[in-house]
């Protein structure tokens, strides 16, 4: 499939390795047994925050989606300002994750990272628009923002279900 032959070129994508190895080292520099590490990484839920944090921008912006389809301009407006204030908490407890990946893992978080902040720009973009009353040009932000949050989204599941990152980290693994 093209789309596997694309995420597993992620991964050989070196540009950026003394940048991510540098942002790693602080990161986990920084949180290493701390509380707040703990939190946003999930010890007391027993799951990684990340994947549930993603959830809220994700579903209100494909919801703002439906409701341009549907018309409905000021709920598409409102959908794409909650995926917005909603993203910090997502990028936050991503890079508490990314500070334990392997330089590999690494790669593809790292562009995954990038799509999402184009997403984020995007949808910024398109509530701006909104606002000042160009709901059609605001749509069109609002659509290129889902493809970009699409392709974060196809990296960040390969990155997890591909490459394993977060898995089990605070479980021993299933049961036999």
């Amino acid at each position: 499939m093209m789309l596997d032959r694309l995420l597993r070129k992620s991964e050989s994508f070196d540009r950026l390795d003394h940048l991510t190895a540098k942002a790693a080292t602080q990161l986990r520099r920084a949180l290493d047994g701390r509380a707040v590490d703990r939190a946003l990484r999930g010890s007391w839920l027993g799951h990684p925050v990340h994947p549930l944090a993603v959830t809220v921008p994700i579903g209100a912006w494909v919801s703002s989606a439906v409701f341009d389809a549907l018309r409905k301009r000021d709920a598409a407006r409102l959908c794409v300002a909650v995926g917005v204030v909603t993203v910090p908490t997502a990028v936050v407890t991503g890079l508490a994750e990314f500070s334990r990946l392997s330089p590999v893992q690494r790669r593809v978080g790292a562009l995954h990272y990038l799509a999402i902040v184009a997403a984020q720009a995007c949808y910024v973009t398109s509530h701006r628009c909104r606002t000042r009353g160009s709901h059609g040009a605001g749509a069109w932000w609002g659509l290129a923002g889902l493809a970009a949050v699409s392709a974060g989204g196809a990296l960040g599941g390969h990155l997890s279900y591909a490459l394993g990152a977060g898995v089990y980290e605070w479980q021993r693994g299933p049961e036999t």
